[in-house]
């Protein structure tokens, strides 16, 4: 099973208030774990002024669109761009058609000055999973998997990316069972 590049939707039962009704963009996952980044959860900027200022994001970007988001609970100080390659550096992580990774202060600096990338969210922090852990969690129906696209990914509603996410799968998330088996 490889789901970088996918989607993880939450299922209802799952109670972790950190993943409750998330969706999660799947940015590796491999024998050594996996890591992803958290599409639905809005980070006000004011929140973070002192961050943003750090990582040279404190002012207008021009034309482009920016949409910061909580990423997950590792490493919750740590900025992450997920974005569209259409500008790639050295460090970045290319993920999928159309969707990279990348986390330098370089980076951040092209976005503060409205050079990035089209699409682009600012993640702080991200999921992440040891080997084997994020496998058992979908055995024990804690998840949902679903491909991606980009217009899905950088769409800037947030709101109901959840819910939308379960219309794609063409299920009624409250008519889904808490419990499951196996065979």
């Amino acid at each position: 099973m490889n789901l970088t590049g996918q989607l993880l939707i939450s299922m209802p039962s799952l109670e972790d208030e950190r993943f409750f009704k998330t969706v999660i963009y799947m940015c590796a996952h491999s024998k050594d774990g996996a890591m992803g980044i958290i599409i639905n959860k809005k980070i006000d900027y004011d929140l973070y002024p002192d961050l943003l200022e750090q990582l040279g994001i404190d002012k207008p970007l021009g034309n482009k669109k920016l949409f910061i988001r909580y990423g997950g609970p590792m490493e919750s100080g740590r900025g992450f761009v997920l974005h569209s390659d259409e500008i790639i550096r050295q460090e970045t992580l290319t993920i999928n058609k159309g969707i990279a990774l990348t986390s330098t202060s370089d980076f951040f600096e092209d976005l503060s000055k409205g050079n990035g990338p089209k699409y682009s969210i600012l993640a702080l922090g991200y999921a992440g999973w040891a080997p084997g852990q994020l496998e058992t969690e979908i055995l024990s129906n804690s998840w949902m998997t679903l491909s991606a696209d980009s217009d899905f990914l950088f769409d800037e509603e947030v709101n109901n990316k959840w819910s939308k996410a379960y219309n794609l799968l063409g299920i009624d998330p409250s008519k889904l069972s808490n419990h499951s088996g196996t065979a």
